[in-house]
């Protein structure tokens, strides 16, 4: 038997089958999360990884997208006879402690991190998420989740200034050697890879003199391999936190969702 776990998040949707005894990743699928819109679209995708019917009734997913999630649970629901639910719904059982007045703010992949890096690495942990925005999220080795940080995505940024500005051409970011730009392409990767390379730097200097303790740093997401020689702290690399998040917040709660 196999359980489908999956995160909607702005940009792109991930989908995993796992088995339930296990909970080993047996397969993975990534899509845009605005094709959950197109009927097609979906049933290609959920064909891929929904072979038989040797399937969980109830599908466990983190979500930043509610939109996205009432049209995939409907489909669900009606093409296989599965329940989506959420891990911020009442009877999933909180993992880790939110350290926060208003815990409903809290977005679910950064939940589904914080628990991820809790259960794997057993010590504090910065998670550092290249997403539609860049966060930074704060748990200490007892399982406190103490909030974060968002700042701007790193594609969100690049298409806002050129979006913006007439005679700023499209770029991809890249690892620069030189500070200083040549021509308008150099000089736009320049600033966007040393900009974020000081923003990250700094963010993790000053978390660690805020809290004046020492942290794990977890890097994932798109961008995660990018800043690889001009961050200064060490730092592990690890794109499956955020399902790992949400298969650790799975076996806890086996009784609620088989």
């Amino acid at each position: 038997m196999n359980v489908l776990i999956g995160d909607i998040g702005n940009t792109l949707t991930k989908l995993c089958l796992v088995a339930i005894k296990t909970h080993k990743i047996k397969k993975v699928i990534y899509f845009k999360s605005n094709s959950i819109i197109s009927k097609r679209s979906l049933n290609k995708n959920l064909k891929k990884i929904i072979k038989d019917k040797d399937t969980n009734k109830i599908a466990l997913f983190s979500s930043v997208v509610p939109r996205y999630q009432l049209i995939l649970n409907k489909f669900l629901k009606k093409f296989y006879k599965i329940k989506l639910k959420e891990i911020k719904e009442k009877n999933i059982k909180k993992i880790v402690k939110i350290n926060l007045k208003n815990k409903n703010q809290v977005g679910s992949d950064r939940i589904a991190n914080s628990v991820g890096a809790y259960k794997k690495y057993k010590t504090n942990c910065i998670i550092l998420d290249f997403g539609t925005a860049t966060t930074f999220d704060v748990v200490t080795k007892d399982g406190i989740y103490n909030g974060g940080i968002i700042a701007p995505g790193v594609d969100l940024s690049i298409k806002s200034l050129t979006n913006s500005a007439d005679r700023i051409p499209f770029f991809s970011i890249t690892k620069q050697k030189k500070i200083i730009g040549k021509n308008t392409i150099e000089a736009l990767r320049s600033g966007f890879y040393w900009g974020y390379s000081g923003l990250i730097n700094n963010i993790i200097l000053k978390i660690e003199k805020e809290t004046k303790k020492k942290f794990k740093i977890i890097f994932t997401g798109g961008y995660a391999e990018l800043f690889k020689t001009s961050i200064k702290k060490p730092f592990t690399i690890d794109k499956n936190i955020t399902i790992s998040g949400i298969i650790e917040i799975f076996k806890e709660n086996k009784k609620y969702l088989i």
